[in-house]
């Protein structure tokens, strides 16, 4: 038997409504400001602002500004946390900053289904670290979107938020994983 054999696969994206109706807004402005400047300056022949830029000093920002913009916008479109409960362990991979990361399971003393604030609780989605807040827990969270998620306690107190949208399944997972004596 392969002890790669998966058990649970989960890819989530990035796709907050609210964050692409503002990240999208901004870009469309900055986008549209910096093409009316290129085409009355160069186009019009009319030079934009009181202290206006040279022809060659526009177009590169109008070229760095729209790349910083696009691929950031970009980057999040392809971005994903992929999480992966195999025979061997459990992997989680932020996609594509990184390799998958077997997360330890000997040492868990709790797998629990959560409802969580990422942004109080953790400052944001992503791979990050809490401190702890007002009824929060300190430790690492793997997050990209929705309030719900797996939390893994340590005996060392420590604690590890996986975001799920079917955290049921990523739980069941796990403890038939831990039950078995696999994934130490």
């Amino acid at each position: 038997m392969d002890d790669r054999r998966l058990r649970f696969v989960e890819v989530q994206h990035f796709r907050q409504w609210w964050w692409w109706l503002f990240w999208g807004g901004w870009t469309v402005v900055v986008i549209g400001l910096l093409a009316r400047s290129l085409h009355v300056q160069l186009i019009q022949g009319e030079p934009v602002g009181r202290r206006p830029m040279s022809d060659t000093a526009l177009i590169v920002t109008a070229v760095f500004l729209s790349s910083l913009f696009l691929g950031w916008s970009a980057f999040v479109w392809w971005a994903h946390l992929q999480t992966e409960v195999r025979e061997d362990g459990l992997y989680v991979r932020f996609f594509p900053r990184g390799r998958f990361r077997r997360l330890p399971l000997a040492e868990v003393s709790k797998v629990e289904v959560v409802t969580y604030s990422a942004i109080l609780q953790y400052g944001g989605w992503g791979g990050r670290y809490s401190w702890g807040s007002p009824g929060g827990t300190r430790g690492k969270a793997y997050t990209v979107s929705g309030n719900r998620g797996v939390r893994l306690t340590y005996t060392t107190n420590r604690h590890l938020l996986i975001g799920s949208q079917r955290p049921d399944e990523l739980a069941a997972a796990i403890e038939a994983l831990r039950e078995s004596g696999a994934g130490r």
